[in-house]
């Protein structure tokens, strides 16, 4: 479950990263030295019962009268309550 917000960080090489952050510490690429800058927040925002972030190959639909997208790791619908189905392989 995530509990902690996420950020997206950028550096000036369009290099990326998501992570947890804290707040006042400078996070560094270790390939060129360059620093990070938070660029914006993950969704979903924490706390969720999810881990994974809203993305396409991360979203399936609920299958409820609703169709709502809902991440692949949950194992109930955050919108309707009801259990997921099994993912196909």
């Amino acid at each position: 479950m995530g509990l902690r917000q996420r950020y997206r960080l950028r550096a000036s090489l369009d290099r990326e990263l998501i992570r947890e952050v804290e707040p006042g510490k400078t996070y560094v690429d270790k390939e060129t030295g360059e620093p990070f800058e938070v660029v914006g927040k993950v969704i979903p925002l924490a706390p969720s019962p999810s881990n994974l972030p809203y993305s396409v190959e991360n979203l399936r639909l609920c299958g409820c009268s609703l169709e709502q997208l809902v991440q692949k790791d949950l194992n109930d619908c955050p919108h309707c309550g009801r259990r997921l189905p099994a993912l196909e392989s």
